[in-house]
């Protein structure tokens, strides 16, 4: 069959392409993705149908390349999650009770940089950040707030947050437990994801060794406590963010979520009790072809990983479960109108890829923090595509098609090489310290935008088809007088604690951290006395210290 496939291609090349190509060449001399990866005239089989199996099997079976569930949505939709946070808890909810109205079915959390890098509202330290890149939250009484009326067993919650995860989570634990809610019957994400910190993002606090520790201390509490819970979410999205390939942001993560196995097996847990339990988060690009192989390949990598290198046995260990984001560093300031076409391509492609749950970004993100408006534009995009378009009616729509089984094969091996490269680092954290990770997204990041520079690579708006009248939408804005509330109520919340208690429980969390004692009933415990994010990542860091990045070149 192939060799009869390869002359009848070679005939058609010679006669018909041939002759169209003399009357009109192609746009450009050759065709690739943004990973590289050549793209063909003309994709066809390349493989017999006995390889069928192997290779792609079918929808909730291993090698899991058509789909993580059975019949994927024609069963249940994937959960739309759009990430919220802004100012005070209480605006923040405010935003959150009117996406639930909406029709959102899940909760997703932003925290403001304070928040995520441990300091509190009144320190000097979060001076003019407070409350603007997400929600601001220091105590349990602002936790309290932020979920006000909202019953936590009913919604899926996500919480976009890494060096204090388990202080986080501590304290949404205890709102729990003041609503009465068995834990068991929790169900959402926390990110815990601290690796990508070093590689990408930035808000790191810990040197890597105890910052993973406090990532397996979670992973040990959750998995007795809230086995419904993701203990993790492996995020490949903000190494995309900071300029990876797809190739790349696929095998650093499977890179970091390799490293998250070793450690959690090393602190007593075996595969099969970490691996059902941790999910993934991925960026959704503007290349549509690209980004739906990639979270095939994504699937069929994870399964044969834990299996082949880890001895997984639970079925549900192989299945690698995903949130998608749509890609921020694609929206425009320019014509930011433009940015609806753009999310609505990368949310088709993170749905015909097969996520399990998604963010649509908002078309001003570019400008500002979302407005009502554009959040409602965005979580629109997503029931559309859901209800109208007819592509969640069957399991992997694109699935057989030569382009998408192509790319799916090259991207698997071009993920794989990097793997070996990073196990002959010596794996994730090696591969972090080195600067290896971040050398390489860098040169991808600088060949990205030489690219655009040069026109080689059209960014609508921006180096082509720009207009001259500006357009700029209605703007949210963060009240500043909303950092002097914030420390107003925050000396107020220490004013009616017992200090006493508050330095007992600080105490006791100084001594676990020097020994090896889970640290996470320890932060339940100190949140519940009146303990801030803050003193107890004060705390911390005078045992452990604070990690400063090194250059790299």
């Amino acid at each position: 069959m192939i060799k009869r496939l390869r002359e009848s291609v070679k005939k058609w090349e010679e006669g018909t392409l041939a002759k169209s190509l003399a009357r009109m060449p192609e746009r450009k001399d050759h065709f690739e993705t943004p990973s590289g990866i050549p793209i063909d005239r003309l994709f066809l089989p390349r493989k017999s149908d006995a390889e069928y199996i192997d290779r792609l099997g079918f929808p909730g079976e291993y090698p899991f390349t058509r789909g993580v569930q059975t019949t994927m949505y024609r069963g249940r939709l994937w959960t739309m999650r759009q990430y919220a946070g802004y100012a005070t808890a209480e605006e923040t909810n405010a935003r959150f009770q009117y996406l639930l109205d909406q029709g959102q079915t899940g909760l997703s959390i932003a925290f403001d940089l304070p928040t995520q890098i441990g300091y509190d509202a009144d320190d000097p330290l979060a001076s003019g950040e407070v409350g603007k890149v997400g929600v601001s939250i220091s105590s349990l009484e602002d936790m309290e707030q932020l979920f006000d009326s909202i019953p936590l067993d009913k919604v899926s919650t996500s919480m976009t947050i890494n060096a204090p995860a388990a202080i986080l989570l501590a304290m949404y634990i205890s709102i729990a437990r003041r609503q009465g809610i068995d834990l068991s019957s929790l169900r959402g994400t926390i990110q815990n994801d601290i690796l990508k910190e070093y590689i990408a993002r930035g808000t790191y606090i810990f040197p890597p060794k105890p910052a993973i520790r406090l990532t397996t201390d979670v992973f040990q509490y959750c998995k007795d406590s809230m086995p419904r819970w993701n203990i993790i979410s492996v995020s490949g999205y903000h190494i995309r963010e900071a300029g990876a390939t797809a190739v790349q942001e696929l095998a650093f993560t499977l890179a970091n979520a390799i490293a998250y196995l070793e450690t959690g097996i090393q602190a007593g847990l075996s595969v099969d009790e970490i691996a059902p339990q941790m999910a993934f988060f991925f960026n959704a690009h503007n290349d549509l072809l690209e980004e739906i192989a990639k979270y095939r390949a994504a699937r069929r990598l994870w399964s044969s990983i834990v299996q082949d290198r880890f001895g997984a046995r639970d079925p549900r260990s192989w299945r690698l479960r995903f949130h998608t984001q749509t890609a921020g560093s694609t929206l425009t300031a320019q014509q930011p109108m433009n940015n609806i076409t753009r999310v609505t391509i990368q949310a088709l492609a993170a749905i015909l890829g097969g996520t399990q749950s998604l963010h649509t970004n908002s078309l001003d993100e570019a400008l500002s923090l979302p407005t009502t408006h554009s959040v409602q534009v965005a979580l629109r995009t997503q029931q559309i595509l859901a209800h109208e378009s007819g592509v969640a009616d069957t399991i992997d729509p694109l699935g057989g098609a030569y382009a998408i089984e192509s790319l799916t094969d090259e991207i698997e091996s071009r993920a794989r090489a990097y793997l070996e490269n990073i196990d002959a680092i010596g794996g994730a954290l090696a591969a972090v310290e080195s600067g290896y990770m971040q050398r390489e997204i860098q040169e991808s990041a600088y060949r990205t935008q030489k690219q655009i520079e040069c026109g080689e690579t059209i960014v609508v708006g921006v180096n082509a088809f720009q207009t001259d009248e500006p357009t700029p939408p209605e703007r949210l804005k963060v009240d500043p007088s909303i950092e002097q509330s914030q420390r107003a109520r925050l000396k107020e919340f220490r004013a009616k604690r017992d200090p006493d208690q508050v330095e007992f429980e600080l105490q006791r969390i100084a001594s676990a951290a020097r020994s090896e004692e889970n640290l996470m009933p320890l932060f339940i415990e100190a949140v519940e006395a009146g303990a801030t994010l803050g003193e107890i990542c004060t705390c911390l860091r005078e045992i452990w210290g604070e990690y400063r990045s090194p250059s790299i070149f």
